[in-house]
């Protein structure tokens, strides 16, 4: 087993939810977030709602919270449109961590390649780009081009490995290594387990790449994340991944009420 090196202290940590929270739960959780000491707010993206309509609600409550999203499919968005919605929202790019990913798109590094070229034609320059990947070429891909690289459903073991393959990209490139990042599931209090296990569920069966990448895992169902009673319980499983990140992104997994994303956010906070 690879040990684990202290790359970031124990505060740095963002949060993240599912896109299409309502704007009103959005606001109010981004305020509470940036009072606890959040560095940054996150939001994936869904078929049905657009991850930086999310951004937006968290920008108009915070000051100083940096905002990301991982990761807008580039089969369903062109880099045009990309530009075109952060300009529409008036998202501040130096405060902005915009993430992508392939998708259904084939030849997948190519695609991200040439999105990458592209959105730093298209964005002001302080706007950082990561690149979403799990396996190994795309890590390493990440490190050659993007300021970061946000990994997914993942333990710290495995954490520890994508990192070498960030590193070794940017390596390859003569470039400093850039951020990793990585969605951490939490969920808190009564049902904790079973919402876990249903959210990994979900994902272990969604595509082909994400079957392979927990069979190569080889990990137990509802065990790729955090579930836990108590906030002790929950700082105890995150020490293990800011071991081996530059950022871990707790992503809620709770009920869509104020009282339920608060809960998860208060455990989980710096």
């Amino acid at each position: 087993m690879m040990q684990a090196v202290m790359v970031s202290d124990s505060t740095r940590r963002g949060l993240g939810i599912t896109a299409g929270l309502d704007p009103r739960l959005a606001r109010e959780l981004g305020a509470r977030c940036e009072e606890l000491g959040y560095d940054s707010l996150w939001s994936n993206d869904e078929p049905a709602a657009c991850g930086l309509d999310t951004l937006g609600q968290f920008a108009a409550v915070t000051g100083k919270a940096d905002l990301g999203v991982g990761a807008l499919p580039l089969h369903r968005y062109t880099p045009e449109e990309i530009a075109a919605e952060v300009d529409r929202l008036g998202l501040d790019p130096a405060r902005l961590w915009l993430g992508v990913g392939s998708g259904a798109l084939p030849r997948q590094i190519d695609a991200i390649e040439r999105a990458v070229a592209e959105l730093r034609t298209l964005l002001p320059e302080e706007t950082r780009i990561m690149v979403a990947a799990m396996r190994p070429r795309l890590c390493r891909l990440g490190g050659a081009i993007a300021d970061g690289v946000l990994l997914n459903w993942m333990l710290p073991e495995q954490v520890a490995r994508a990192r070498e393959w960030v590193h070794e990209g940017a390596a390859e490139q003569g470039r400093p290594a850039p951020i990793v990042a990585s969605y951490v599931r939490v969920a808190v209090g009564p049902g904790a387990r079973r919402r876990l296990r249903h959210e990994e569920g979900v994902y272990r069966t969604i595509n082909e790449s994400h079957r392979r990448h927990f069979a190569a895992m080889g990990a137990p169902l509802g065990s790729v994340g955090i579930a836990a009673a108590k906030r002790s319980a929950v700082l105890d499983a995150l020490a293990g991944y800011h071991a081996v990140l530059e950022l871990p992104i707790v992503r809620v997994l709770a009920d869509s009420d104020a009282t339920s994303l608060r809960a998860v956010a208060d455990a989980a906070a710096p």
